[in-house]
């Protein structure tokens, strides 16, 4: 809906109304984003050092551990859906920060037992499950589409310079201190909790008859293969690059420069998102999927090529890929569905978790047999080419399901 003063300028009027200022509770949501980002990243990252190593379990004993983890806090989002729709989203949300502050307090005592350990760190991942989509469809709650990119970016700048800014914050203390680590923590996600309490009740809290989200196209349907599936396929490439670029270019560069790298990576993620955010938006979905795929398919060739100058420039395009297809995905989700937008992030979180799962399965075989034949660039090349071909697949399986007359509208 356009709001137009008499006399005023219509394409004035237009970008007041894509660009409203943040209201306070989201101003508040965005901020508590990056506290509870930073905190959960101060600890979470050093898991597997303090089991093994404080605790004294096998190595195999914590990837299972860590496994089962992962899974609850990825496929654990599809109940975030059926919950927010029972209890509402701030409900929702005060009892996800319930559950991950029990976890953080229930670490300080599991510390010296490895019983009380696990059951902290899988209280954290439920919690962790239920947060993030109650979290993200509150801030969509009621909002234009229009105003969903600026929300959403926003969001992932806030929850991207927690997750930079946690583990460095808590090196001082994790292995020297961790019980007053664990205390920190628990005092931090308690502060953000009682702030959450504050908010004014969503509409399935106020008990709305019908969702307060905007009405969506009715008419042709939007071109583009399903986001779940493009969600699977993203996470899938991207995470080559996050769980392989450690093995490949510390020793060719150094831990100073690969650690040098993830910050600037973090500080560009957090910077870029915001801006592009309304140029992702307006790019079709086939465009935006060209774009992203490409611009991952270039930062895979430019590592490859090795060296300072092609790990760091690898990694600026990586970046910029992701901005696209995350960012996108999610919002064409959104736009595609009539299933509240909890429900929606929750089954693009079980979507992330299927690629990421499929990405460790397959990269590890894959640079193993890389690094066997004595060439690790290889490795970086059988990416690039997948990611090459991806939208490849994806739009050419769209093309053929569909009637030539609509093949017509969507490009």
């Amino acid at each position: 809906m356009s709001h137009r003063r008499p006399g005023g300028a219509p394409e004035a009027d237009r970008g007041r109304a894509v660009r409203p200022p943040f209201t306070g509770p989201q101003r508040f949501l965005l901020a508590g984003s990056f506290l509870i980002t930073l905190g959960s990243f101060a600890v979470l990252p050093y898991m597997s050092v303090l089991l093994h190593q404080r605790l004294g379990l096998g190595l195999g004993t914590v990837g299972f551990v860590l496994a089962v983890a992962s899974l609850i806090q990825f496929a654990g989002g599809m109940v975030a859906g059926p919950v927010t729709g029972r209890i509402g989203l701030r409900r929702a949300m005060l009892l996800a920060l319930a559950l991950r502050t029990a976890g953080f307090a229930a670490f300080v005592p599991g510390l010296n037992s490895p019983v009380l350990a696990v059951g902290a760190l899988l209280l954290v991942s439920a919690g962790a499950a239920l947060y993030l989509p109650a979290n993200k469809a509150y801030l969509v709650d009621g909002v234009s589409e229009a105003a969903r990119p600026r929300l959403l970016s926003a969001s992932g700048s806030a929850f991207n310079a927690g997750m930079a800014l946690g583990p460095p914050a808590a090196a001082p203390l994790v292995m020297g201190s961790p019980g007053v680590l664990f205390s920190c923590v628990t005092v931090l996600f308690a502060l953000v909790g009682a702030g959450h309490a504050l908010l004014p009740p969503g509409a399935a809290d106020r008990g709305d008859d019908a969702p307060a989200a905007p009405v969506r196209d009715s008419g042709t349907p939007r071109p583009g293969p399903s986001p779940f599936v493009v969600t699977v396929l993203s996470v899938y490439a991207f995470m080559f690059f996050q769980h392989y670029l450690a093995l490949y270019a510390v020793p060719r560069t150094s831990a100073a420069f690969y650690g040098a790298v993830l910050t600037g990576y973090a500080a560009l993620l957090v910077v870029a998102q915001p801006l592009l955010a309304q140029r992702v938006a307006a790019l079709s979905y086939p465009a935006a999927l060209r774009w992203g795929f490409g611009a991952m398919a270039a930062g895979m060739a430019a590592i490859g090529a090795g060296g300072y100058a092609g790990i760091a420039v690898g990694g600026a395009l990586l970046c910029l890929g992701e901005i696209v297809l995350f960012l996108k995905n999610d919002l064409e989700a959104l736009a595609r569905s009539s299933a509240a937008p909890a429900g929606v992030f929750g089954r693009q979180r079980l979507a992330a978790g299927i690629g990421a799962f499929a990405s460790g399965v397959v990269g590890g075989q894959l640079y193993g047999a890389a690094e066997s034949a004595g060439s690790p660039r290889a490795f970086w090349a059988a990416v690039c080419l997948q990611c090459l071909l991806l939208p490849v697949f994806l739009l050419r399986r769209r093309t053929a399901r569909e009637p030539e007359g609509s093949r017509a509208d969507a490009d």
